[in-house]
């Protein structure tokens, strides 16, 4: 019976490890689960980046007084309305979460006004380059983005233009 016993328990501890390895670990890599990030809104809401699993989410690194950033967001309006409602072969729907290397609260506001930014899921500590989000995801230029599916998990990083339209027409479910 002790033999049995300790034959089940090698079993299980090896199955247990087994399915502990094969889970993404968090990290900055395709394949990685993208890290957790947590901000306030303009209106103050805290948004966390987890409450957005199950859809796609573009994390898009930005900021009002980046000629580059704001000469990209017409790209991103465009992509945003022409995936928001489709299902993906990982999430239903596609948003886009803007973390903002903003200092200034009116200026963020008014570049993503002017901008027409539709989507709710803004965020910024308000802290410029010394922003804790760019930090933890090693952002050193901007714009910066990390497309992550339904299960938070990392599937290309770095896409503008023409290229996070293809990208995401491969993630959507035929």
């Amino acid at each position: 019976m002790m033999r049995k016993s300790i034959v089940f328990l090698l079993i299980f501890a090896f199955s247990y490890v087994s399915a502990q390895e094969s889970k993404p670990r968090e990290g900055l890599n395709v394949g990685n689960i993208a890290p957790e990030l947590k901000y306030k809104s303009p209106e103050g809401k805290k948004i966390a980046l987890s409450d957005l699993r199950g859809q796609m989410v573009l994390i898009d690194f930005w900021a009002s007084w980046c000629g580059p950033c704001r000469r990209e967001n017409p790209n991103l309006v465009s992509v945003y309305e022409e995936f928001k409602d489709k299902k993906f072969k990982n999430g239903n729907g596609f948003t886009i979460y803007s973390v903002s290397l903003d200092r200034s609260k009116d200026q963020w506001i008014q570049a993503i006004q002017q901008d027409g930014l539709v989507w709710k899921n803004h965020v910024s500590d308000l802290k410029f380059w010394y922003s804790e989000a760019a930090e933890k995801y090693n952002i050193r230029a901007i714009p910066s983005n990390f497309l992550i599916d339904g299960d938070g998990v990392i599937v290309a990083k770095n896409l503008r233009g023409a290229n996070l339209r293809d990208t995401l027409e491969k993630f959507i479910e035929k």
